[in-house]
């Protein structure tokens, strides 16, 4: 089964500057290199949803998982998360359409 990876979260404030060069600049050419392409960014203009949702699917051929077990999806994730706060991500079956979820930090907030 074809999966996606769809990560939401929001930019810790005064750090945007930071997010963004890691983010152009190590983090999604690190993960090109490794078989995790991301294929659409969305950024939340207006609601009760995290600022930006990024979905990423592997090249042909790149186990999912696998990719996720690596040591450069791990570091990283770990400098992402210095940047960023209210992050989740779930894999999820990958449709050609748009897929996001609800956030878990939204439950109850009806």
């Amino acid at each position: 089964m074809d999966l996606k990876l769809l990560v939401a979260f929001n930019i810790k404030p005064n750090r945007e500057a930071e997010y963004y060069r890691f983010v152009l600049g190590e983090f999604l050419p690190t993960l090109q290199n490794i078989g995790l392409l991301m294929v659409e960014g969305w950024h939340t203009a207006y609601g009760d949803y995290p600022i930006r949702l990024l979905e990423f699917r592997t090249q042909e051929g790149v186990d999912m998982q696998k990719l996720l077990d690596s040591s450069e999806w791990k570091t990283g994730k770990e400098t992402l998360l210095k940047l960023v706060r209210d992050y989740e991500e779930y894999l999820v079956p990958a449709k050609n359409t748009f897929q996001f979820f609800i956030p878990t930090s939204r439950t109850g907030k009806d």
